[in-house]
């Protein structure tokens, strides 16, 4: 094991807590993850072929111990099926937009369409909230990066591009060692081409050119999940949006635990994901 993601966790309640297992990607094969300060139930989601950690905590912190060697994983096929969930579902009037553009230009139009639907920023009410599929948007919007894929996601995946959601965290090139919070991405596969699309970076940096990059910024990225809609036993919460940060629940709780994310080994994973950038 060459990369550490250790994730830390206050226990300042008394409810469970749910956390992801890690995620293998074509840069940086996860070695699994070990937990100290909790007890641990490993628990699946069968619709997405995907673990998860239900942990009781017994002391004042949990950790996360992820690790990770560099090496060459393929994303799972699951990560690229449809399933069905309001999130990833597209409105059939989106279906129809997205059948046109993709059928004019390719993935590339559809990602241009999107990027030219959306400024970056975070709303306390999203535009699909409430809806039981991905509305066709018609104004420009403001959405975070979970809002962007998600709709970048439905669109593609409705015209039967595959079309995968990836959650995580990006740790920055003038940090190297931590983050604060969580990032996500969206990766097609067409036959053996596997393309990488962060929206939300492109336009924080100002620019509305997306290009297939992995790491438009200087950072790099390491994968928690995969994939929009989850639904595990011992959670009361169907078809919950995605499991990246570790969160707190109970029958009536779902909340954000107070964590803190850091990173060894960041020049190896650079490295393999630049290599992968130039593959």
């Amino acid at each position: 094991m060459n990369i550490e993601m250790k994730v830390s966790v206050t226990v300042d309640r008394s409810e469970t807590l749910l956390a992801p297992v890690g995620l293998s990607t074509p840069a940086a094969t996860c070695l699994g993850v070990e937990v100290d300060g909790a007890d641990v139930a490993r628990v699946t989601c069968a619709a997405l072929r995907q673990d998860a950690l239900i942990l009781t905590p017994r002391a004042e912190r949990v950790m996360l111990h992820y690790g990770f060697d560099t090496g060459h994983t393929p994303y799972p096929d699951a990560m690229f099926a449809p399933h069905d969930s309001r999130f990833t579902r597209a409105h059939p009037d989106l279906a129809a937009e997205a059948q046109k553009i993709v059928s004019d230009g390719g993935v590339e139009a559809m990602v241009a369409h999107v990027t030219s639907m959306f400024d970056y920023g975070h709303t306390d009410d999203r535009f699909y909230d409430t809806a039981d599929a991905m509305p066709q948007l018609c104004d420009m919007t403001t959405g975070s990066c979970v809002d962007i894929n998600a709709y970048l996601v439905a669109g593609l995946r409705a015209v039967g591009v595959e079309a995968g959601y990836v959650a995580g965290y990006f740790i920055p090139e003038g940090r190297r060692d931590h983050t604060t919070d969580m990032h996500c991405w969206v990766a097609t596969r067409e036959g053996e081409r596997v393309r990488h699309w962060d929206i939300a970076h492109h336009l924080k940096m100002g620019r509305r050119d997306i290009r297939a990059v992995l790491n438009p910024k200087l950072g790099v990225r390491v994968a928690m999940s995969h994939s929009m809609g989850w639904t595990l036993p011992g959670v009361p919460f169907a078809d919950f949006k995605l499991l990246c940060e570790p969160v707190w629940f109970n029958d009536a709780v779902w909340d954000q635990a107070d964590c803190t994310f850091t990173l060894a080994g960041y020049d190896a994973l650079d490295a393999a994901q630049n290599a992968l950038a130039h593959a």
